[in-house]
């Protein structure tokens, strides 16, 4: 097809294509899924727009008919999917102009947020409350998500061979498949998350009796193939959360009060970054602003008490 045919082409044509091409296969099934509901909001929001026709302003008008009805972090999300494809279209000669430059992300304001994170304390309170015996139980479950911000996913699929005790780290090179009812193992989430998390030795000591019972190459904590889901975790942690009287949080949110703890106790950003697997330190710096900006006024009382000492 020639550049002119190309660029002829319907948006969402040239955008379904797009996906095939750099996204299948590259990417986890339920991220590719998320690219191709995109698909289908721009069919219903652009059916006649074509490559050729994309500039600020239909590009504009597109973001805010989908705005509508939806919130402004989603419309985030969808543009910058979009913008994937249209930054390649226009090295490929496709798009003359940047469309999506200076575009303005409208959308409807968030719900509540829920509490992301717990404090010091209040993790304490909760990891006393655990029923920690001989056995591994979602009980050990918690207390690894807290010493070691790994996603859900990742650790369901830890096995025997990724610790390695003698060195007291533990390997994250794959995660399970919880969402489907088949189970078993899959990729990381992108290859940044395929790392090391070192960990404490009194906790690998207790780890290793634990472990070292499980059947290699298995995952120490789906029995059977036994459908794990999300949900029964974090119901259990609710109930120890309304008993020792702390805010209600979820798995995940433990991820983010491990994170928020060591950039506190005043562990690099890059450290951080590199120990949750992130892609890049961009998202974690987005993600704990609220926590950098925090310490960014500490640290400016600490410069003027330096400066004031001075003289």
């Amino acid at each position: 097809m020639s550049r002119k045919k190309m660029s002829e082409q319907f948006f969402y044509e040239y955008f379904h294509d797009w996906i095939k091409l750099y996204k299948e296969g590259a990417v986890r099934n339920l991220t590719l899924q998320k690219y191709l509901t995109a698909t289908k909001w721009l069919t219903q929001f652009a059916p006649n727009i074509r490559l050729c026709d994309l500039n600020r302003q239909t590009y504009q008008q597109l973001l805010n008919d989908y705005a509508m009805g939806h919130e402004k972090q989603t419309v985030v999300n969808f543009h910058h999917q979009l913008k994937g494809a249209i930054l390649d279209a226009i090295d490929d000669g496709l798009i003359s102009n940047n469309p999506t430059r200076k575009i303005v992300i409208k959308g409807r304001a968030s719900n509540a947020k829920k509490v992301k994170f717990l404090n010091h304390s209040e993790l304490k309170s909760l990891l006393n409350e655990l029923e920690l015996h001989g056995e591994l139980n979602w009980d050990w479950f918690i207390l690894i998500a807290a010493k070691t911000g790994l996603r859900f996913s990742e650790i369901l699929g830890l096995t025997p061979e990724d610790f390695e005790f003698e060195n007291h780290f533990i390997t994250v090179n794959k995660t399970w498949n919880y969402k489907d009812k088949k189970g078993g193992f899959q990729s990381t989430k992108n290859a940044s998350s395929n790392r090391k998390i070192q960990i404490d030795i009194e906790f690998s000591k207790q780890l290793k009796k634990l472990v070292t019972k499980c059947e290699p190459g298995k995952s120490i904590f789906v029995k059977d193939d036994t459908r794990v889901f999300n949900s029964t975790l974090n119901d259990h942690l609710k109930r120890l959360c309304n008993h020792v009287e702390i805010p209600i949080i979820t798995i995940h949110s433990l991820r983010h009060t491990h994170a928020s703890l060591l950039i506190f106790a005043g562990v690099s950003i890059a450290s951080v970054s590199r120990r949750l697997g992130h892609a890049t330190v961009t998202t974690t710096q987005e993600t704990y602003l609220h926590i950098i900006k925090e310490l960014e006024m500490i640290d400016g009382e600490k410069i003027t008490k330096l400066l004031t000492e001075l003289i």
